[in-house]
């Protein structure tokens, strides 16, 4: 019954054979592709893009979007670097909600801002950096300018160095650091370096090499340093070892770049956080610093920041704020409104500010109460591994130390979501799941 056509699946129903007309048809349908093929294949090879090679999968974008697709009740995203509360929800600080109501309550207009950005704003992030009583803060040897979060700033400040800092082209990072500093530094045409910075032996600070590797970065070149909360490690010098890093990088005449994207949101004193770039600058050296608000203030997404330039007097800074403007109108002409005036609205309004205060060191708070729970419920695990770094570090991050294989064992049998250096969102953990956390990376160690 061969010619009498095929059966329909799972049906019993036997198809009626093709006429002559329909394979005639078919066959016709087949040899227009037949002959249109090579000219898709022409047309590809002439696409002015046909070189462009599909680019790498950012990490932490595949960790998120393996969690999504997962099941288990149970799972945990460690990824994402962005608050969110015991519940693990995102959240809106109560003095956030409260400057957008004053905002809409006034009516204000749409207009563009001008091309260093909202000034309220500008000024007070000067201030909140250097302090009220800093000497080159109240001299006016700085400028500020609005940059888009952090990483806008940390780009304004790239450009600017590219420009006009002639000495050299080399940024020395620390290893680790943020993954976005390579791509910001390098796609403004700067060369990269490295200094030693975290052991992962101990998983702590391996402060003998950063010293040994300062010292011996070639005088004038640019340095960078996290101000606090070191992404990713969490591992942030103590105070004493500021001092010796500053007086290595002074008498290398090194420039400093500070990205000092977690004030207030480390240790929850903001004065504290600031403690670094504060002593660089009493010390004579004039740094570069980037600010972002994303972290401290939650305002992820109406992405305010700031860039900094300290100068040797009030004239220089003018005639550097003059050219950080040109830097800046051919980039994006002028930054985002909305959250410079509620991040402007925060600090300049001494309620509002007080509440700021204490919110985000509840936040900050949160973060280390869970890296001590963390540890304890290892401890209560079982573990006889030292957890002690956990605590010792600071900020939303974590090294936890695992390698990748337990990393992988953690995705795989315990739907727990992190990147394959093993660190952590400290704001992912929560009273909730803190424990479960704890018994799958007993389990992936003992």
């Amino acid at each position: 019954m061969r010619g009498a056509g095929r059966e329909a699946s799972g049906r019993g129903v036997r198809c009626p054979p093709a006429s002559p007309l329909a394979a005639a048809a078919m066959a016709l349908l087949h040899t227009r592709r037949l002959l249109a093929a090579p000219r898709l294949a022409a047309a590809r090879a002439s696409s002015w893009w046909s070189h462009v090679e599909m680019g790498p999968p950012d990490p932490i974008l595949g960790v998120t979007e393996a969690f999504k697709r997962d099941t288990n009740s149970k799972k945990m995203n460690l990824g994402v670097g962005a608050y969110r509360d015991d519940n693990g929800k995102p959240y809106v600080l109560s003095c956030v909600r409260k400057a957008e109501a004053m905002i809409a309550s006034k009516k204000m207009d749409k207009e563009y801002l001008p091309i260093a950005g909202l000034a309220d704003f500008t000024r007070a992030s000067a201030e909140l950096a250097l302090g009220e009583n800093s000497e080159a803060f109240k001299s006016g040897r700085y400028v500020t300018v609005q940059g888009i979060s952090g990483t806008g700033s940390l780009r304004i400040g790239a450009n600017f160095l590219q420009r006009f800092f002639k000495s050299s082209r080399d940024v020395y990072l620390p290893k680790p650091s943020w993954g976005n500093h390579t791509p910001i530094f390098r796609d403004a045409g700067l060369q990269l370096q490295a200094y030693r910075y975290y052991d992962p032996k101990t998983c702590s600070l391996d402060f003998s090499g950063a010293m040994e590797d300062i010292s011996k970065i070639p005088e004038k070149s640019i340095i960078l340093l996290h101000a606090c909360a070191h992404n990713p490690t969490g591992v942030d010098p103590r105070q004493e070892q500021w001092k010796e890093l500053a007086a290595v990088v002074k008498k290398r005449n090194l420039l400093v770049y500070f990205d000092m994207a977690y004030q207030g949101f480390a240790s929850g004193d903001i004065n504290r956080d600031a403690w670094a770039v504060r002593h660089f600058i009493e010390q004579g050296i004039n740094v570069v610093l980037s600010q972002s608000y994303a972290k401290n203030m939650g305002l992820y997404g109406e992405r305010a920041g700031a860039f900094t330039v300290i100068c040797s007097d009030a004239e220089e800074a003018k005639r550097v704020e003059s050219q950080l403007k040109i830097l800046i109108r051919p980039m994006y002409s002028n930054p985002p409104l909305n959250g410079a005036r509620i991040a402007s609205i925060i600090l300049n309004t001494p309620d509002l500010r007080k509440e700021w205060l204490v919110e985000v060191k509840g936040m900050a708070d949160r973060i280390i109460s869970m890296r001590t729970q963390l540890v304890s419920n290892l401890k209560k695990e079982g573990s006889s591994h030292n957890w002690q770094h956990i605590t010792d570090q600071i900020g939303m991050f974590c090294f936890t130390g695992l390698k990748p294989e337990q990393v992988e064992r953690l995705i795989k049998e315990f739907s727990i979501y992190m990147t394959k250096d093993g660190r952590i969102s400290v704001a992912g953990v929560t009273s909730g799941n803190v424990g479960y956390l704890a018994h799958a990376i007993h389990q992936v160690t003992k």
